[in-house]
């Protein structure tokens, strides 16, 4: 029982993919993303790509939640798909003309608001 908490826990620590019976897979990926623009901003991408089905931004810790088809793409994928937004994507920095072309207020520089 002890093992089974703790390999729980460290999947969720380490955002690793999580399967599910149909096949959709879920992976959490800690993101540089400030407010609600943001979040919109990069849950439209991610809509928009292929193989995702949902995806959900939790401003509080900054980690998005995202279930994706792995026969249409992968984890790699997704983080650089955040990563063309202009955002990081866990140990990868933001694309660098994508981030300057964020709003001010939603660079990493900026203030949480």
């Amino acid at each position: 029982m002890k093992t089974t908490i703790l390999s729980i826990i460290t999947a969720l620590f380490l955002g690793l993919n999580i399967a599910y019976a149909d096949g959709t897979k879920e992976v959490k990926i800690k993101t540089s993303a400030i407010c609600e623009m943001c979040k919109a901003r990069i849950e439209r991408n991610l809509g928009l790509s292929k193989g995702v089905k949902e995806s959900n931004l939790d401003l509080s810790n900054k980690v998005i939640t995202v279930k994706y088809n792995p026969d249409k793409t992968t984890a790699e994928a997704i983080k650089a798909t955040i990563n063309k937004t202009g955002y990081d994507a866990d140990e990868l920095p933001a694309n660098e003309k994508a981030h300057d072309k964020l709003p001010s207020c939603c660079r990493k520089t900026a203030a949480a608001h």
